[in-house]
């Protein structure tokens, strides 16, 4: 890989893997909604801003002065994971706009189209295939992921690669998010007790270093037509999981299990854990342990996440 397209370039995800290649040389061409999102990458040479929302995507090849590109990342996404994932009309047009994305890679001429699902895509494949009437909020962000699967994968076809990772939990560095990660290690930096459900049920959570490395290798090696998920080869439980964080963080800080029922959201069988290995030979390999405490250690120096209420 030479070139690469990124878009969300000053996000969590695609801000890391936009890191992840300017460090390895690659020219990366960072598309975001403003010039501030994309600060921290300008002091790299190879890299090149586009300052466009999803509404300039139909220009981007004009904005844009290059027929050689590799890869066409696409990890924009309107609001977030939080209030609005039951925004329909926000998650409407977050899958529009992967509409629009594509379109413009297949205009650039790129080789290949990368696009940054969600595992709670196995959700709504469990819906559909049971008719299940038991549907939380999250169900209208992550079947606007699926429908851009399908519209990406329909407009891809004979005009260029297309492959896809779909991410579970992810946490790390720079992400100001107060998704579930966040919550669980403020709360107990700031010695809160956090109310739990039972924590029986698989559960994955992923440091961001892994998740760039994953995309960087499914845009080098994936296999086009291929959606990869990106986590464990290896299964934990969420009370595994949150019990190893509290023993790193606060260890005297009692876990209240079960202050909530498990809900089973989708069906494991669905996942294909060993694909992404297989198919690109990249594994989640980063110490769980250590990548918590860096994680720690930078919500703690935060000031953003330092104010954040809980």
């Amino acid at each position: 890989m030479r070139k690469a397209i990124i878009t969300g370039a000053g996000g969590f995800i695609g801000g890391a893997l936009t890191e992840l290649l300017l460090e390895k040389g690659i020219t990366v061409y960072g598309v975001d909604i403003s010039e501030k999102l994309l600060e921290r990458h300008s002091d790299k040479e190879n890299f090149i801003p586009v300052i466009a929302d999803f509404s300039k995507y139909s220009e981007l090849h004009e904005m844009i002065k290059a027929d050689d590109i590799d890869v066409f990342y696409h990890f924009a996404w309107a609001g977030g994971f939080e209030s609005s994932i039951s925004n329909y009309r926000l998650q409407l047009d977050n899958a529009k706009s992967c509409g629009d994305a594509i379109t413009a890679a297949i205009s650039l001429k790129c080789k290949r189209f990368v696009n940054a699902g969600t595992y709670n895509q196995y959700e709504i494949a469990s819906i559909l295939n049971s008719n299940s009437e038991n549907l939380r909020p999250t169900c209208i962000y992550s079947s606007a992921k699926t429908t851009a699967s399908i519209i990406c994968k329909t407009l891809a076809a004979d005009k260029i690669e297309y492959c896809a990772g779909l991410i579970p939990m992810p946490f790390g560095e720079n992400n100001r998010s107060m998704q579930l990660p966040n919550v669980l290690m403020l709360s107990l930096i700031r010695g809160i007790s956090p109310k739990l459900i039972e924590g029986n049920n698989w559960y994955d959570m992923v440091y961001i270093e892994d998740i760039a490395k994953a995309f960087e290798a499914i845009g080098k090696r994936g296999k086009s037509g291929s959606e990869y998920y990106i986590g464990h080869r290896i299964k934990r439980t969420f009370k595994d999981i949150v019990t190893e964080i509290r023993d790193i963080i606060a260890p005297e800080i009692e876990l209240r299990f079960g202050e909530y029922k498990d809900h089973k959201v989708f069906d494991e069988s669905l996942i294909d854990f060993e694909k992404l290995y297989i198919e690109t030979g990249y594994e989640c390999v980063s110490d769980f342990g250590e990548t918590i405490k860096r994680t720690v250690e930078w919500l703690r120096s935060d000031p953003i996440m330092k104010e954040k209420q809980i």
